[in-house]
This record gives C-alpha cells, structure tokens and sequence, in this order.
C-alpha cells in the first residue's frame, strides 16, 4: 500500500503523456532503489528514496518516457550504494545501466569555480553524456537538490548555488527548457545574493496590485480587439522572475524603478498567420518601440524558441513587452527538446517533427532515421563537442585537447618543461603508455624525471596538437645547434694540440666559449 502511494503521484503525472505506461516496470525500479538506499537519510532527515522519487517526478513532468522515469530512479544506486551497474543491467537492461552510468559520471565533475571555466564544465557535461537523456536526469537531480538545499551547510549551498548559476542553468537554456532554467536560477539566486533577491521580491510584491490592474487592462482591450478580426486568442500576464530583474538591472546600470519591463502580456494564437494578425492588431492599438520588436518566428533562437516579441507604449503612456506565439512554440519555450516527445504528434505530426531537427543536427547525433516523435529520445546523442575532449588536472581543473590527444599532448599544454621532461603518465590512477587516447572526464596525472633525456623522435608521431609538435621540433634544432657548437670546440682545441698549444686549451677554451 505504501509503495503504491509513493509512486501514485509519479504514475498519475507521466499518465498524462503516456497512458500506456508500464505501472509494473516503474514500481519494480522503485522498490529496487528504495531496498538499495535502505536507512539513508537526507541532509533533512528524510529517507534518501524520497529524493529519486522526486527526479523521477521532474521529469514525468517534463513528459519523458518510462526509460527515463525508470534510469532517474535508480540513478543514485551505483554512485551511494554497493549496488553494480552489472545488476543493474541484468534487472533492467542495457539501455538503461547505460543512463544511470551517465549520470554517475557526471557526479565526478566538481565544479571549482575559476573564472573562464565554467563554458569548459558545459562542453564537458555534453561531451561526456552522449546521451541527451542523461543531461535532462542531471538537471532534474540538481533542480531537486536546489529545493531541499536549506538542509546543507551554507558554504555548500554556495559552491552548489554559484556551479548552478554557471553551469546548469545556462545548459538549460541550451536545451530550451526555461521552466528548470528559471527556477534554477531564483533559487540560486536566493543563496547567492539573499539581500538583493530579498529586495526585488519586495518590490515586485509591492508593485503587484498596480502591474495587475494594468495587465488586465490591455488584457481586455486586446481580446477584443483580435475578437473583432476572427483571431481566438489565450491573453495572459506574467512577472519576470527575479534572477532575471536583477541580471537586467546589472547590465544596463539601472535601478528597480527603471526597469519598466517587470511584466510581459503573452498571446497564445492557433497558427503562424494568426501570430502576425496578432501583431498588427497589436502596433494598430499601440505605438510600438522603435528597436524592441522581434522576430524570432522567422529566425528561430538556437535552442528552437520561437516567438513574436515587441514592446509598445499601451495605455496611460506605459511600456509593456508583448510576445505573440502559438501553442506548439509555447510548449516548446516551456520545455524544449522535451517538448518533442511531450505530447504524441501521430502521424500528422511527424513531417513537421523532421523539419524541426535541422538545429537539432548541430548539437546531437541521430542514430537511425527518425520516424517516429516517440522514438526520438531514444537516438539523442550529443556531437556538438566531437572535435574536443575534456581532461581533468591533478588539481581539478579543466583542459580541453582536441580528440586523439596523448598524455603527451597533456603534458606541453601545461608547461613546456612538463612535456620535455615526462617519463610517463598516469590516467584515473592508472599507468598508461604515451600513446595513450585521452577520453573526455579522464584525471590525468603527468610523470616528470629531471634526468630525463628529453623528447625522443617518436613523439612527433604521437602528439596531436600543434603546441606539442611545435615544442617537440624547437627541442630538436636547439640540440642540433648545441651538437654543432660543441663539434667546432673540439675541433678548434684538437687543432690546438697539434700547433703545440696544448697549455694554453683551458684559458682559450673559456675564450672560445664566448
């Protein structure tokens, strides 16, 4: 009973997507994770299962299939538990040991901080998922994390916070999921800078009751307007959420009571005709803005968001952003590239599913022909990092080297005498040859020897970047140059010998040296 009204709420979310849902297999992952994490507890007192639980729910509520529902489960097993990734296999399958083995691994990252770091964390989280899946697992986890964060150490919460910030939060947006996004960002936000959170939260409740009735205003002007010219519309108000205030505030050096785009009206419309009727019954009410209106249905933004926006002079001489968009492109801005397999297109759907991956070619790489919305989760493979890989420093910093890096090649991006001077390396703690083909979350570790005889001929052949090659060749002309000198010393001193000067070879030989 108990375990049914644990996973009721799980099963009554992902039923709205996928009726057909297998109620068996996600009860079995349930009782699999709740037995392996058996008498852990949170940071809040909880039972730890109480967390995967929640994953499992974010992204039910994301619309993701079974597979994901069932990996989200179970994806703290391997990583807090003695379970294996064999057992997980052999209960579940292969595909799905393979996202909570995605998932482990990004649990190695550890974000340190350093300033221009964090764009390499991304690349690296990418690089290493392969699996769009395991990313969306990822964000659900942290999203989750950030809610109960309070339970945790405040130095913690920070380092948490400020990796959310840099890190998470910006891979949403990439994968145009803006309902993690945005709430990452607020919670992060919270942590990171209470007092100025604490002051636009009260200032954007203290305007509430003025911005409402202003909404509402052009809310009822505009329906019946569009009413007039056949267009049925859903006409809403929205506040901007605080992170995004502030971050408005920092960059164009303005006060709170500057910023006149706290809130925006939205217009929900039937078809892409109706967005631009819309648009013109809009500027017909309205002066528009001059430099404030965008097309981003014509030119879609890179993470497949499309919308009309524009801001006009509306009534009492007041600014207001508008954005004009239909039901598709609003399920889309909400969710993304789950937005995909969110809701069953069916046949119809499917010629206008294809059309939509010409960006999604930039970033992931389909395994097969997709046919089918359903199936389109499955195939997702990141690609858009395929000519870089992703190694961690002793010390925990990120280097990215191009793929088929050596150790080699490791060694002279950090110093040249590093490079001259390694003997060897190791690679995880483990010893590997020089010729060895840096994977992406690898530790590498470089053995140096002061009595190394320096770079052999072969390297050249081993090493991949050009800094290495390039350092390899300047070694090798500077000891043909030093053999040359020290050829002409001795034959200068034999010649000496022979006129008889043999006392003198020491004084001009310090002459001869300068």
């Amino acid at each position: 009973m108990v375990i049914k009204t644990e996973t009721g709420i799980l099963l009554k979310t992902l039923k709205k997507f996928y009726p057909e849902i297998n109620d068996e297999l996600i009860i079995k992952a349930f009782k699999f994770a709740k037995k392996s994490h058996f008498e852990q507890r949170r940071h809040s007192g909880e039972d730890f299962i109480s967390h995967p639980l929640k994953v499992a729910e974010i992204c039910a509520e994301l619309g993701l299939d079974e597979t994901v529902l069932i990996a989200a489960l179970l994806h703290d097993v391997v990583e807090d538990t003695p379970v294996t990734l064999k057992e997980i296999k052999k209960e579940f399958g292969e595909e799905i040991s393979l996202l909570v083995d995605g998932v482990t691994k990004l649990e190695k990252i550890k974000y340190r901080g350093e300033k221009g770091q964090a764009e390499n964390y991304r690349k690296m989280i990418l690089a290493m998922s392969k699996d769009i899946r395991v990313i969306l697992i990822k964000l659900a986890d942290r999203l989750h994390n950030l809610r109960t964060i309070s339970h945790i150490e405040p130095e913690k919460q920070r380092i948490k916070a400020k990796e959310t910030i840099e890190v998470y939060a910006p891979l949403a947006h990439r994968l145009g999921i803006s309902s993690i996004k945005s709430e990452m960002e607020d919670l992060s936000f919270n942590i990171l800078k209470e007092k100025k959170y604490n002051l636009i939260k009260k200032l954007v409740a203290e305007t509430k009751k003025e911005r409402e009735v202003f909404l509402n205003e052009i809310i009822t002007v505009l329906k019946k307007e569009l009413n007039k010219v056949g267009i049925d519309g859903e006409i809403s108000g929205r506040a901007k959420h605080f992170y995004s205030i502030y971050e408005k505030m920092k960059q164009k050096g303005k006060e709170f009571n500057e910023i006149y785009d706290l809130s925006a009206v939205r217009v929900i419309v039937e078809s892409v005709k109706d967005c631009y009727g819309a648009l013109g019954v809009i500027h017909a009410l309205w002066k528009p803005i001059p430099g404030r209106f965008k097309d981003y249905i014509a030119m879609a933004k890179f993470n497949l968001y499309q919308s009309l926006h524009t801001s006009v002079i509306g009534p009492h001489g007041k600014p207001i952003e508008i954005q004009i968009r239909t039901k598709e492109m609003h399920r889309i801005s909400d969710f993304g590239i789950a937005a995909h397999w969110r809701y069953k297109e069916g046949t119809k759907g499917e010629n206008k599913f294809e059309e939509k991956l010409s960006w999604l070619r930039q970033i992931i790489e389909l395994e097969s022909d997709i046919k089918n919305p359903n199936d389109f989760l499955k195939a997702l493979k990141v690609d858009i990092f395929e000519d870089e890989v992703f190694v961690f420093t002793p010390k925990g910093d990120v280097v990215s080297l191009p793929v088929g890096s050596t150790p080699l090649d490791f060694a002279y991006t950090i110093h040249t005498e590093v490079g001259h001077n390694c003997v060897g390396a190791k690679v995880n703690n483990k010893i590997v040859s020089l010729d060895y083909n840096l994977q992406s979350g690898d530790f590498i570790e470089v053995l140096t020897s002061k009595s190394s005889p320096g770079p052999s001929r072969d390297w050249l052949g081993i090493t991949r970047t050009s800094r290495a090659k390039s350092k390899i060749k300047q070694w090798f002309s500077k000891e043909a140059r030093d053999y040359s000198i020290s050829d002409g010393r001795e034959a200068v001193l034999k010649a000496l010998k022979k006129q008889g000067l043999a006392s003198k070879v020491a004084l001009d030989s310090e002459i001869i040296k300068k």
